[in-house]
């Protein structure tokens, strides 16, 4: 299936791209921005005792979701799966048996973000576990500049105006809840790549609205979304 296109491997090596910091300019409009949008499956919320299982991600050019590109792999766990995990995600160990390590395809992923802005929903927990295999790895961190869709939604929240027709009544922080109110269609169990697609759209809307509110740059985006 299209959907499930993996990206292919570059020639170029982790440690060059480790090297070379996102070059964005911050005076760029926010409908101009290359974005990759991204989530991750673990198989728990604790970093010393769980381990990725997933990770999906879907390129924008500004409000332009490049659904067609995706990035998507699930990959072996280097800790044991919990019961609790796979109602959430729905992967099953058998799933992963044979599938790589995520330190084996962290080179891709790592490709496909190259000189993009990255997004997420509560950006932060997916960004410990990659920084965690980075470090171990290649002694270094994620250097691409991040924005929490959350943030953004609680910035839009505070300054909404006209737009706090999307609030009433909102009290659930999480992707499901939040994307319900834009009107976006939730379907099925959490997949990476589908919960990548719902950021991606939430994350459209706001782009829609922030020049209405006065945020039109790059600078000023990662200065309302940092998480």
């Amino acid at each position: 299936m299209r959907w499930l296109k993996i990206f292919k491997k570059q020639p170029e090596t982790t440690d060059m791209r480790l090297k070379r910091a996102s070059i964005i300019d911050l005076s760029t409009p926010i409908d101009m921005c290359p974005y990759v949008v991204i989530d991750s499956e673990l198989t728990g919320l604790n970093p010393k005792k769980d381990s990725s299982i997933s990770i999906g991600a879907l390129k924008m050019s500004g409000t332009i979701i490049k659904i067609g590109e995706p990035f998507y792999e699930i990959v072996s766990p280097s800790t044991e799966f919990t019961a609790e995990s796979v109602v959430v995600h729905g992967i099953m160990p058998a799933e992963t048996t044979g599938k790589p390590s995520i330190g084996n395809v962290i080179n891709d992923f790592l490709a496909f973000c190259e000189e993009c802005v990255v997004v997420g929903h509560f950006i932060s927990l997916d960004l410990t576990f990659i920084n965690i295999e980075l470090k171990k790895l290649y002694d270094r961190t994620f250097d691409n500049p991040v924005i929490d869709t959350y943030k953004i939604h609680d910035w839009i929240k505070h300054h909404s105006g006209d737009f706090s027709r999307h609030f009433r009544g909102d009290r659930e922080k999480d992707l499901f809840s939040i994307a319900k109110n834009y009107k976006i269609q939730i379907t099925g169990l959490h997949n990476a790549l589908m919960d990548a697609f719902i950021t991606a759209q939430l994350f459209q809307r706001f782009l829609w609205y922030l020049p209405n509110l006065g945020v039109k740059t790059v600078k000023e985006l990662l200065l309302i979304g940092k998480p």
